[in-house]
């Protein structure tokens, strides 16, 4: 790999790690605690959402958020000729 590729590399992984930690602050910061009392006009199976996404709305996304990091990682893995 050359020293290009490796710094495209490099930067494409950034750019995925910026949005998928942006994903995750938004869901358990801002909906978990700025927004939580407008959230909170909103039920789901009895349960108030903005209380949801403190409690568990953020562990969900994050675990889903681990499987979209695979995901494009193993395509940008393949995209540079390093994957397995």
């Amino acid at each position: 790999m050359t020293e290009k590729n490796k710094k495209a590399y490099w930067k494409e992984n950034l750019r995925y790690l910026a949005i998928l930690l942006s994903i995750w602050f938004v869901v358990s910061y801002v909906f978990g605690i700025f927004l939580v009392d407008q959230l909170n006009t909103i039920r789901i199976a009895g349960f108030k959402l903005g209380f949801w996404f403190a409690q568990q709305g953020s562990m969900y996304v994050f675990v889903v958020l681990i499987f979209v990091y695979v995901k494009w990682m193993n395509e940008l893995d393949k995209k540079y000729g390093v994957d397995e």
